[in-house]
């Protein structure tokens, strides 16, 4: 267990680790191509509504509710496959192991990841993140209200949120202040969206740290993570001493 005076860092997984939208292209274009764009659409439409429904993707859940008027065809038994032997490995960032291996020698990384609790276990295992960080995996429904629940798991004098939503970096930075720095990579759809959006959208309080690619983290030391938390600093200082 991690003593009171490390860092750890928590790292989330889809566009951040590795580039979930090539996952979903490649999903949607094997749909297609077995059913038609119709029901490659009506796929993604389902898959929509239940992510509305559950506030997390549920690809699994999605083709389960998919099946309905097209039992009789085998290449619906295939997608299940496709989705769970998918080779994530090579759909990982450039750098990311690396990076998660640079974190490792700063403090604690862990994965704090949204999702169902079959599908993203198997996603974070065949990339080979798991292995990175030595199964320190943790996942939920709403990260932002999973932070008493990894505190107690991880207890640490500092923490470093690294992901590519900023909405989410700011809601738990409120949560957690100064004990919390926030890094926010500019990588997959909803840094896109957010990009587009950044006249519109009143960020409160905005990122303590951006980078285009998880790959920069290669490029950054503990004090660089610690310098916009007084608290993180001097706890820094204290164990110097």
């Amino acid at each position: 267990m991690l003593s009171e005076g490390g860092v750890v860092f928590l790292l989330d997984v889809d566009n951040t680790l590795l580039d979930n939208d090539r996952f979903g292209a490649d999903l949607g274009a094997r749909l297609e191509q077995a059913f038609g764009a119709d029901q490659r659409d009506r796929y993604w439409a389902i898959f929509t509504a239940l992510r509305e429904e559950l506030s997390y993707a549920d690809y699994l859940a999605a083709l389960q509710m998919f099946r309905a008027g097209l039992e009789d065809r085998p290449e619906l038994l295939q997608l299940s496959s496709f989705m769970l032997e998918y080779p994530f490995t090579s759909r990982l960032y450039p750098h990311a192991l690396e990076a998660i291996a640079h974190l490792s020698t700063l403090g604690l990384p862990v994965v704090l990841s949204d999702g169902d609790v079959v599908f993203q276990p198997r996603k974070i295992q065949r990339s080979g993140i798991w292995n990175a960080v030595q199964g320190r995996v943790l996942i939920d429904v709403h990260k932002e209200r999973a932070l008493d629940a990894m505190q107690r798991h991880y207890p640490a004098r500092h923490y470093v949120m690294i992901d590519d939503k900023a909405q989410l970096l700011a809601a738990m930075k409120r949560l957690l202040g100064e004990k919390l720095t926030t890094v926010f990579v500019h990588q997959g759809h909803y840094a896109a969206e957010f990009a587009a959006q950044l006249a519109d959208v009143a960020l409160d309080p905005p990122p303590d740290m951006e980078i285009e690619r998880i790959g920069d983290l290669l490029d950054h030391h503990l004090a660089d993570f610690l310098a916009a938390s007084p608290i993180g600093v001097a706890a820094t200082n204290r164990e110097r001493t």
